[in-house]
């Protein structure tokens, strides 16, 4: 068995594109999404690496994904791999890009009281950390730095434990 699967999860670059197909009249939706990742190099010093990768979504996720997605959007997408190649005046052109399955839309920034955000594919949503049960005082803490974490000390008595 051979597989081409792709899990992004990224910010939309530019808005999307909606066309039809001439030969069916469905719908298809592109866009681009960046991703990226923090390393350390081998001398310490910390490196960012962002990719972009072009996106491609037919028929009604085509059309929801372009209604609820604009530049700047955090987005989740499942699908696969596929070049295509034409003929052009410059010869032959390639492009790489993932045809989507699944598309989540990540969750709108700066809002409040929002128990998830629309998404296509009929997958659940993200919901944002003001609609995770927490109050903004009662907000989970980030850990000071990477390298130490503060664990409480506390005594549990195994007596105690009701099961």
């Amino acid at each position: 068995m051979y597989i081409n699967k792709v899990m992004l999860y990224g910010n939309l670059t530019r808005d999307p594109e909606v066309r039809a197909i001439p030969s069916t009249g469905a719908n298809v939706c592109s866009f681009s999404i960046a991703t990226n990742r923090v390393f350390k190099k081998a001398d310490g010093s910390k490196q960012e690496d962002v990719q972009f990768h072009n996106i491609v979504v037919f028929g009604r996720q085509a059309d929801t994904a372009a209604q609820y997605l604009k530049k700047g959007s955090p987005v989740y997408v499942e699908g696969r791999l596929q070049t295509r190649s034409w003929d052009s005046e410059k010869g032959k052109q390639y492009r790489t890009e993932i045809v989507a399955d699944i598309v989540q839309f990540g969750p709108k920034s700066g809002s409040t009281g929002s128990t998830g955000s629309p998404q296509a594919g009929g997958q659940g949503g993200y919901t944002s950390s003001a609609t995770n049960g927490y109050s903004d005082a009662e907000a989970p803490q980030k850990a000071p730095s990477e390298d130490s974490i503060d664990y409480p000390q506390e005594d549990i008595n195994p007596d105690d434990i009701p099961f």
